[in-house]
């Protein structure tokens, strides 16, 4: 038996297309007897959205085979704050409602806050950089849910997370922010105590060399890229990030 992680923005789909093959790749493994997960640093959607989805493109899903950077940042916050800690978060609904189902504690005042929760936002404004750079220097801890600096989309590809990561970085002129997302070992660990495997037994398959790709290679699983969203094989040969093996698409994920 051995467990898969799929990336799912441009490795299972594209916006609202499914890649060819997907789901019969998918079903294969499953009836042969490998476990599946998918896991998406994609914070602007409810774990349950993206089950339906997958359910609705032929690719039957619970809410238990997903997790996504929200739940990791939930889980990480609720291991790591303290009694009486609270968090401010610079993201969208989701993910607060994923800090508050797991009992964090969240303020409307940034200046009350040791956490700052960084996430993708698509109202971010020059208003929230200045909270979120006051807050680190005051001595906040920033936590980010991905470090993604864009977001792969069908047709093109649109800022993510990781901007607001850089500008704040850029402001500071340091290092600053704790990331909870592929490709931390917070993910890895994350996903590998939800599929049930050990690391050598698991394959990690994405379009992202930066996240998906080290991720894996640092946490010791097959790192497995695919060319249907953001890298290319002149970047994979060329950078750091080295997968292990590299496929045209999700389809030959059964050839592995």
């Amino acid at each position: 038996m051995r467990g898969f992680i799929f990336d799912l923005d441009g490795t299972v789909y594209l916006g609202d297309r499914m890649i060819d093959g997907a789901a019969e790749a998918i079903r294969t493994l499953r009836q042969r007897g490998d476990k599946v997960l998918f896991l998406s640093n994609k914070p602007i959607a409810d774990r349950s959205s993206y089950a339906e989805k997958l359910t609705k493109m032929g690719i039957p899903t619970e809410v238990g085979d997903v997790l996504n950077s929200s739940l990791i940042v939930a889980r990480y916050l609720r291991k790591t704050m303290l009694p009486g800690q609270r968090a401010y978060v610079i993201g969208e609904e989701p993910i607060r409602r994923e800090l508050l189902h797991h009992g964090v504690h969240c303020t409307d005042r940034a200046e009350e806050a040791e956490v700052i929760v960084l996430s993708w936002d698509r109202e971010f404004t020059y208003e929230k950089l200045n909270v979120l750079y006051q807050s680190a220097l005051r001595g906040a801890t920033v936590v980010a849910s991905n470090p993604d600096a864009t977001c792969p989309l069908e047709g093109g590809q649109v800022p993510d997370t990781g901007t607001m990561i850089a500008a704040l970085e850029t402001a500071l002129g340091k290092r600053a922010v704790v990331v909870a997302g592929k490709p931390s070992r917070i993910a890895a660990e994350a996903a590998v105590e939800r599929i049930g495997l050990d690391c050598k037994d698991c394959f990690v398959i994405g379009d992202r060399l930066e996240t998906d790709i080290r991720m894996a290679n640092e946490a010791g699983m097959h790192s497995v890229l695919v060319l249907t969203g953001v890298g290319t094989e002149q970047e994979a040969e060329a950078g750091p990030d080295r997968p292990r093996t590299i496929l045209p698409s999700i389809a030959k994920i059964v050839d592995l």
